[in-house]
């Protein structure tokens, strides 16, 4: 069975990562595991310059894993555009209950759209819309969730990707 997906989606800055932040430790209060996977639209760069992953993927590995006890990261070359349940399928633990995804919005996940101004401040497919997590008057057919009222959110995750066996 594959681990459920759940993206979170919305403009910059309209809140998406603070208001994962503060779901994630609801959900394993819940006795969810959970994994997280964000798409950086821009590129990033988590490497610090002089460590010994970054010379050695500066060197030309295609790929550099770092391992010490409890914790593993992963710097690999990846295609122009990667798919979460790819991302998902090859590198997560199967025991993970949920991945929560951050970004792409135009994919047929299931999605929650954080709106901080006004609706269409990003195009958002409609396929798979569970929610709109705002703090605005709004109506788009599914449910409106206050940011702060976790409690809600919690519970309409918990019931669309239950808790696997």
């Amino acid at each position: 069975m594959c681990i459920p997906i759940i993206c979170f989606v919305g403009r910059s800055n309209s809140g998406k990562t603070t208001l994962i932040e503060r779901l994630i430790p609801e959900l394993v209060q819940a006795g969810y595991r959970v994994a997280t996977i964000k798409h950086a639209g821009h590129g990033f760069e988590l490497d610090t310059e002089g460590k010994d992953s970054w010379r050695h993927k500066r060197a030309g590995a295609s790929s550099v894993i770092v391992v010490s006890k409890g914790s593993l990261a992963l710097f690999s070359d990846v295609p122009d555009e990667i798919k979460v349940e790819e991302l998902r399928d090859r590198f997560l633990d199967q025991h993970i209950d949920l991945v929560i995804a951050e970004g792409w919005k135009s994919e047929g996940y299931p999605k929650i759209v954080v709106i901080r101004d006004q609706v269409g401040e990003v195009p958002v497919s409609p396929e798979g819309l569970l929610a709109v997590v705002s703090d605005k008057p709004m109506d788009l057919g599914v449910p409106l969730i206050d940011p702060d009222d976790l409690a809600s959110l919690t519970a309409l995750i918990t019931r669309h990707f239950p808790k696997r066996a």
